[in-house]
């Protein structure tokens, strides 16, 4: 809407919101209004053309419209249940095909491994855009849960702060020698 009349945005806004509120989410299989209110809002065009639903609304007396108000007030707590659980089965199904993509590293003590520099993304002024990405080796002092683990220098110093083995690699000597002789040689 906004792309066809750039300069009008803020008249089209009021529709584009109705069109929001009143359009069924795949997400949830219910339009907003309907969890808030209980019911579908009544769209401009249905009182225009005399809807089924509008003229069957007139035509309640208002005992009767209270008590179906009542009624859909009292459904909606089913309607809003159903919706929460249509979100947590989209949720796991994400978490699923997102699951099925990743494997885990494992360490286990004294494994030599690489870690990143962190904060990522930050370059040393020094190198530029050339900035090493990994540092190291270290080597795995202490596993902790939920693939944590402790590192410790070759030299000995033991690093105190805990890292997420998503910011480890394992360090492979003889292809980091088989490079630099390579380097080296020219």
């Amino acid at each position: 809407m906004v792309e066809d009349n750039p300069r009008v945005w803020h008249e089209l806004l009021s529709e584009a919101l109705w069109a929001y509120r009143t359009s069924q989410r795949s997400s949830t299989g219910v339009t907003p209004f309907m969890l808030t209110y209980g019911h579908d809002a009544v769209l401009p065009m249905e009182v225009t053309v005399r809807s089924m639903r509008f003229a069957m609304q007139n035509n309640l007396t208002p005992a009767e419209y209270n008590e179906s108000m009542l009624v859909e007030l009292e459904d909606l707590d089913e309607v809003r249940l159903r919706a929460l659980d249509h979100i947590q089965a989209q949720k796991r199904r994400v978490v699923r095909a997102y699951n099925k993509h990743v494997r885990a590293k494992i360490f286990s003590e004294g494994d030599l491994v690489w870690k990143t520099i962190l904060p990522m993304g930050v370059n040393d002024r020094k190198y530029g855009k050339w900035s090493p990405n990994w540092e190291g080796p270290f080597m795995v002092y202490k596993v902790l849960k939920r693939g944590a683990y402790h590192l410790q220098d070759l030299d000995g110093e033991i690093h105190t702060r805990p890292i997420n083995g998503r910011y480890l690699k394992t360090y492979y000597p003889i292809m980091w020698e088989t490079m630099e002789n390579k380097t080296k040689d020219g």
